[in-house]
């Protein structure tokens, strides 16, 4: 049967006034006046004291979230450098052997492309330059061995020497109504640490050379790579003209400053050992040798150099000579690291140097005696790094030399 269409039925007058009356029966709250509270993100939020830090605040604002995000960002990074560090500290035995045939490699590489550009082969050209640089480093750690082997053995005359000089001295102080006993002045100068500061240094010079194969063998392989390096990077790439200004920036600071500071450090030995030769000091030798050592550890290295010298020059020449020693040091490390160094380096170095010293406290904590020596080149390289980086430049910009307008 079809349907049929229902309409709805108009509301009646009657079904209106209900509607009314159940109205009225309901009790509606009267509206909150809005108008006074003040918005959303300056209602003042609930703190939970540090634990704010970390982002248990309830419903935090804008400002709020971004402050924790900076945090959690800075203890990541804080963890990852804590990382790295224990990273370098756990692989020492593998590093320090990598990055001294590193640093050979870079001073010994460019008589390496001059060979090669003189149509030597690579295959001659390396191990020449190698055996070269071998016998340079043989010598000087064989005559180190030899100058503190000779010391070693004289020790115990100035060991007697420094002795009576005690006593003297405490003589003379008890003439002045100062009581002092010669056992505890003994107690405090100990004369026989010299002696056990000697042999530690050669037990370390022997454990380097004992080293120095697997550092040959690490130069050799890394010279080799030197000379199709760019070529690989290039074909990795896939860019025939490939931008490695920031490799090659770095390569050429770090051969600038290790030549410049190994040349300096020879004219520092040389003239130290002459000048001390002349004033007739025993060891004069050793000490040469310790200074061109030394002066490769920056801002300590001469004064340390120049301790075991002067007190020889007490024991032996007296008050006069030991003052005549310190003179001769001191001058020569303000000319030559002073005045003749900065000009010549000029800004290849660019530290501040606050920062040579920091990183001279850092890499030897991490690294030991090898890692004094390399201290500032590789500090300068990380520099470097964190300029190329537009994140990471306020802070090379923190690390560069105050006379610097720029990073160079």
């Amino acid at each position: 049967m079809p349907h049929e269409k229902i309409e709805a039925e108009p509301e009646t007058d009657s079904d209106t006034s209900e509607i009314d009356a159940l109205s009225s029966k309901v009790i509606i709250p009267p509206e909150e006046n809005k108008e006074d509270e003040p918005p959303i993100s300056e209602r003042p939020s609930l703190t939970l004291g540090p634990l704010t830090m970390l982002g248990l605040t309830p419903q935090p604002d804008e400002k709020t979230r971004g402050k924790v995000k900076d945090a959690f960002g800075i203890l990541v990074q804080l963890a990852a450098f804590a990382i790295v560090v224990a990273a370098l500290k756990t692989a020492r035995p593998f590093l320090v052997p990598l990055v001294a045939a590193a640093f050979l490699a870079t001073l010994t590489a460019p008589i390496v492309f001059y060979l090669r550009k003189k149509r030597v082969p690579a295959l001659l050209g390396v191990p020449l330059v190698v055996l070269a640089a071998l016998i340079v480093g043989l010598s000087v750690a064989s005559l180190l061995v030899g100058s503190l082997n000779t010391f070693i053995q004289a020790a115990p005359a100035y060991q007697q020497t420094l002795t009576a000089q005690i006593d003297l001295a405490v003589l003379i102080l008890r003439g002045w109504g100062i009581d002092l006993t010669s056992s505890g002045i003994t107690r405090l100068i100990q004369p026989s640490a010299a002696v056990q500061f000697a042999g530690q240094t050669l037990g370390q010079v022997a454990d380097f050379v004992s080293t120095s194969l697997l550092i040959v063998l690490l130069t050799i392989f890394l010279l080799f790579e030197a000379l199709v390096l760019p070529l690989k990077i290039r074909l990795a790439l896939s860019d025939p003209n490939a931008d490695m200004s920031q490799g090659l920036r770095i390569l050429s600071r770090v051969k600038d400053y290790v030549v410049v500071k190994t040349l300096t450090s020879l004219v520092t030995g040389v003239v130290i050992w002459g000048l001390l030769s002349l004033l007739q000091l025993d060891f004069a030798l050793l000490w040469g040798l310790l200074a061109f050592l030394f002066n490769f550890i920056p801002n300590i290295g001469s004064m340390i150099a120049a301790i075991p010298a002067i007190i020889v020059a007490l024991l032996q020449l007296g008050i006069g000579g030991a003052v005549s020693t310190s003179i001769i040091f001191f001058t020569v490390n303000m000319v030559i690291g002073s005045f003749i160094e900065p000009r010549v380096m000029g800004q290849r170095m660019n530290l501040s140097p606050l920062i040579v010293f920091i990183s001279l406290l850092f890499w030897g904590w991490l690294w030991g005696p090898i890692g004094m020596l390399l201290s500032v080149p590789l500090t300068m390289v990380v520099r470097i790094y964190l300029d190329g980086n537009e994140r990471t430049r306020p802070v090379a910009i923190l690390m560069a030399g105050a006379k610097s307008n720029k990073i160079q």
